[in-house]
Order: structure tokens, then sequence, then C-alpha cells
């Protein structure tokens, strides 16, 4: 599986300013080749090669293989659609391969190519990080970003032989409460709804101020709240699937591609609604689960939170409150999204826990064991 490595570079300022310089004139050609693409109407990066590698040699100084990256920066860019001429930024990132970039592990450096040559330029990073970086593959991204730069590196990291398990952990995603898993264990969103809300009526303040001082705070504020959010997501994932590896259990959850699209919203519910970051905290919880080899599966959401986990009645009146479930058909009551996990827990057995059943049996069987 790939992930990403971040490596913090620490360059002196003569360096930083051979970054700044290198990261301009690789967009400045990005935006020429954008140019031709458009004009000529030829997107494909052979084409493209064919038609201006030569002039962007010489009209922007880089290399052989800065240009071939840039090339390729600008197809890739058109592989989406063609209706739109394409644009970068003088600072937007750029790939690097190992022919303009090799590693010093030891020392804990980076050989960069820049418009002036080679620049062995310091790295920080953690041991995690540094663990990865034995097994990297493929680009890296030189980024610069509020004033600091980075390398986001592409690493091949070996995945765990998928482990046997006895049974399935159902976790329940929701805004009130970010995750409740089938056991009872409940991580509230409490917290992260107050930072959202304090963030949000900051921001309209200052907004509507308008002023320079505003607008600084502003930009002091960029990131925060979703860097908040970021590490809340990962330190609920990590515990999740730290509970499913020691219980030896697969995991479930809703597949809610598309929720925002199926769900209306009250107008003062959307802003809540549309910053929850569940695709983000379902991405952490599998790419954990992947590495240890714990199986994740996606379950249809209809009706997990109305249905009775005990007779199986669904009815939308099961949930009079929010965080209340009562059965009206046999009476099992419990906390709303503890049942929801429940579901989602039977769901995912179903799908998780196939029954081994011999070629040899009879047919009968065969279709009893599959449910039929």
């Amino acid at each position: 599986m790939k992930l990403i490595a971040q490596l913090k570079l620490q360059p002196t300022p003569e360096q930083a300013d051979l970054l700044r310089r290198t990261l301009e004139a690789a967009n400045a050609a990005c935006n020429f080749i954008s140019d031709v693409a458009w004009e000529t109407r030829t997107f494909g990066k052979f084409a493209l090669q064919k038609a201006c590698y030569a002039q962007i040699r010489e009209r922007f100084g880089l290399s052989a293989q800065m240009t071939v990256r840039a090339l390729a920066k600008v197809g890739d860019a058109y592989k989406l659609d063609k209706k739109t001429k394409r644009t970068f930024r003088p600072l937007a990132s750029i790939a690097y391969d190992d022919r303009i970039l090799s590693f010093a592990l030891p020392p804990s450096e980076v050989s960069i190519w820049t418009l002036s040559g080679r620049a062995a330029i310091p790295f920080v990073c953690g041991e995690r990080q540094r663990q990865m970086l034995a097994t990297r593959q493929g680009e890296s991204d030189l980024l610069f970003h509020r004033g600091a730069w980075y390398l986001l590196v592409t690493c091949e990291v070996e995945e765990a032989d998928p482990q046997d398990v006895d049974d399935v952990l159902g976790i329940d995603l929701g805004v009130t409460n970010i995750a409740t898993d089938s056991d009872g264990t409940i991580h509230s969103g409490s917290t992260i709804k107050n930072v959202r809300y304090r963030h949000r009526r900051l921001r309209n303040r200052l907004q509507q101020k308008g002023t320079l001082s505003a607008k600084r705070r502003l930009r002091r504020l960029a990131g925060q709240e979703a860097r908040f959010a970021k590490d809340t997501n990962h330190t609920i994932s990590k515990h999740l699937v730290e509970t499913a590896e020691r219980t030896k259990r697969a995991i479930s959850l809703e597949d809610l591609k598309g929720m925002r699209t199926r769900v209306r919203a009250r107008r003062q519910q959307r802003a809540q609604l549309h910053s929850w970051s569940f695709a983000q905290l379902r991405s952490f919880i599998g790419y954990k689960a992947q590495r240890i080899g714990i199986p994740v599966v996606l379950v249809d959401p209809r009706n997990t939170s109305r249905r009775c986990p005990a007779c199986g009645h669904i009815d939308k009146a099961n949930r009079p409150a929010q965080a209340v479930f009562r059965c009206t058909s046999c009476g099992c009551a419990g906390h709303a999204d503890v049942i929801a996990a429940e579901n989602i827990r039977v769901l995912g057995r179903a799908a998780v826990m196939q029954p081994h059943v011999s070629e040899a049996a009879p047919p009968s069987c065969q279709r009893q064991a599959a449910g039929l």
C-alpha cells in the first residue's frame, strides 16, 4: 500500500531562495505548456513534449528531467477534462523523481535539483517517517506551505497478511457522536463541534470587519480547524483499529458515499453537516486496518438507526429522540448510536464471517449455508 512520508526541509536562506526560484520557473513553464496545449488542442504528455520541449529548456532554464516533470504535470491536469484552461500558481508544488532527487539517510539530507545545480538540504521527520523512507518509491512533491518547505515522499509499505477474525466490530459514524462502536464506546463530537462553531463565528466577524489586521488574523487562523479535526480523526481511528486488533475482530462501517447529496438538512444545520469529515475518518480507519491485516467491510446504511436488533422491526418511531432508541414492537431500548453500531455489526458479520461448506456437501446444505 502507498503512504506519504512528510519531511520538513531546513534550507539556509540562500537555499530557500533557490528553491523558490526553481518552483517559480517550473510553474511558469507549466503555464507556458498549458497555453500551447490550449491553443493547439494538444493535451497528451508525449505530444506536448514534441511540440515544446526545446522551447521550455531554452526559455526557462530547466534541466531535461525537470522539463519532463513539468510536461507530465500539465498532461495530468488535463486528464480530468479539456473544457477549462489550466493555470498554475507560482509556488504550486512540483514533482521530483530519482533522477533529480536523492536521499542520504544517516546525515538526514536530501540532494535536490535547483536552477543553480544540486543543493544538499537537511531535513527532519519522525521515526516512523524515517522507517518508511526505506520503501520509498516513485515521485516526491516539493511543497511550500506557510513559510516552510516540505517534501511529500511516496512510500510503498508492505501490507500484513489478513488476520483470522472471530467477530466484527460495528462502528456508527455521526455528527453528534463522531464514532460509536458496538461495544458501547462513544467518541463524542462535542469538542470538535465547539471548535468549529468558535472558528466559524470568528471568521464571520473578521470577514465583516475587513481591516488589514483582521485579514492578518484570518491568515493565521487558516487551517487550524482542519488540523484539529484531522488530529481528532487520527486519534479515534487509532483507538478503533487497536480495539479490533486486540479482540481479533473485523471492522464494519456504513457506506456513506454520496450522503451529502441524499440528505436534506435545515439551514441552521447545513454548516455542521458539510463540515462533517466522515470520509477522512473512514479513510484513516481503512489504511490503519489494512497495514495490520484487519478486514474492513462497508454495509448499506439504510435503516441501521431504525431497526430493532432484537426483533428486526423497522420504524421511524423507534427513534423518539436523537440519542434514544425504543422499539415500538418489542420494547427493546438503548442508546440510539450503540443500537445502530450493533446493526452495522450484524450486517458486517454476514459479509465477513462466511460459513465454510465443503464442495462435497449436498447442494441443499450449500444453499442453506448461503442463506438461500
